[in-house]
């Protein structure tokens, strides 16, 4: 039975909620199939954790839901960079929220830490992204609400290059000849450079972070980075840093207002920067990132949603708010009106391509990947970025930096 997504929530929802609820909350009675639950009390209250950005979004329908089933919502404003750490810290003591919203690539610490309940949302999960789901699962179980999916692609000037170019050796010949001050931009960091803005080019090389399984998800028992792809990545990483095709000192702002202010045709960046190039009234096109190795440049996508505390007390309450509330097309329309991120849900995704942007980065997404969201990633990121800086900046052989990166990470995942 597919779960329907009127704001009115039917019996026979709120008995699914219950079976699939008894089943992952880890709640000791077993709930009647053909019995609904009794309507929570009206005293009962959910509490959600959620950023300043969806806040407003969530007051009409927690009012909505508040209305329907008696059970109030409680929005608690958190910085979103804090969510995370915050709720692993006092969900064990119960004094943690019901829900919090959060990115996919949290999910294999919050599955470790035992903090977050499973998500059964059997027919509905096909009414979403196939990537979208698959970033909110981890081992085989689904856990999150999935409401928003976002990448990077290459933003082109298209008073200075007319045609997409093929593959990176041609977007960086097109860029020079373009006679501007620089062939491409990407935003790095002098410590850190930005692993995630030049996966695309790493992917085309064939160097995944860990193996990815037949089912799309990946496998952290085994780091894949070390592979030859990911060599002969690490020596195109050491030619482009010499020929000033990648910069360490050109930050993310920095490479914004260089493109806007016309100093290259080419920038690898994310929806979040389109307002800016708009204002800033370049004449732009949305196109693939091409490759550079051979191979599909994948970026990673990155999946926001809502998870239900695996300590609540509500689990019934909070999923229904989750799978009928949140998982509205209305809902997740207005969370990307005032984000800016595509829906996750396919009604409401097909309905923002209308925004010709909007499409456009969705068609390089379908090419992509979830950024993996498996625990060990935590200790991926800051070798791979300082070795990535080491590289870039000559300060040594790269497929030596590499190896000595890989055998570093590949040390602290199995530690860890």
């Amino acid at each position: 039975m597919k779960v329907t997504r009127s704001l009115l929530a039917t019996g026979a929802m709120a008995a699914s909620a219950a079976l699939l609820l008894g089943a992952c909350a880890g709640e000791a009675e077993t709930a009647d199939p053909t019995t609904a639950p009794e309507t929570p009390a009206a005293s009962s209250t959910l509490t959600v954790w959620v950023d300043a950005d969806r806040a407003g979004v969530l007051e009409d329908i927690a009012a909505q839901f508040e209305a329907d089933r008696g059970v109030a919502v409680e929005l608690v404003t958190k910085d979103f960079g804090a969510i995370r750490d915050d709720f692993i810290t006092q969900a064990p003591t119960g004094n943690g929220p019901d829900v919090i919203v959060g990115a996919h690539d949290w999910l294999g610490k919050l599955v470790q830490n035992g903090v977050v309940a499973p998500l059964e949302l059997g027919d509905t999960a096909g009414d979403f992204q196939d990537v979208a789901i698959t970033a909110m699962s981890y081992e085989g179980q689904t856990y999150g609400l999935p409401y928003s999916v976002e990448n990077i692609a290459m933003v082109r000037n298209t008073d200075l290059v007319a045609e997409a170019p093929a593959t990176f050796d041609e977007l960086i010949a097109a860029g020079q000849a373009a006679g501007t001050e620089y062939a491409f931009l990407v935003g790095l960091d002098p410590a850190a450079s930005d692993p995630y803005h030049l996966y695309p080019l790493q992917a085309s090389f064939g160097a995944p972070v860990f193996e990815i399984t037949a089912d799309g998800t990946y496998d952290p028992t085994t780091l894949a980075l070390g592979n030859e792809g990911g060599e002969q990545f690490a020596t195109k990483l050491a030619e482009w840093g010499s020929q000033g095709i990648l910069n360490t000192n050109i930050s993310g702002d920095i490479a914004r207002e260089e493109f806007i202010a016309g100093k290259s045709p080419f920038f690898l960046t994310g929806p979040w920067n389109i307002p800016a190039i708009q204002e800033g009234g370049i004449n732009y096109a949305i196109d693939p990132i091409p490759t550079a190795g051979g191979e599909t440049a994948s970026p990673f996508v990155g999946v926001q949603g809502f998870f239900v505390s695996s300590r609540s007390e509500n689990t019934i309450a909070a999923t229904e708010f989750l799978v009928n509330y949140i998982g509205s097309e209305e809902v997740q329309t207005a969370l990307y009106e005032v984000g800016g991120r595509a829906p996750a849900l396919l009604s409401a995704f097909e309905a923002a391509q209308a925004d010709a942007d909007v499409a456009a980065f969705g068609a390089v997404g379908a090419e992509g990947v979830p950024m993996p969201n498996v625990p060990a990633m935590d200790v991926v990121w800051s070798d791979w970025g300082s070795s990535q800086v080491a590289i870039i900046n000559g300060q040594g052989d790269p497929v030596e930096l590499w190896r000595a990166m890989v055998a570093s990470i590949q040390e602290k995942v199995t530690a860890g």
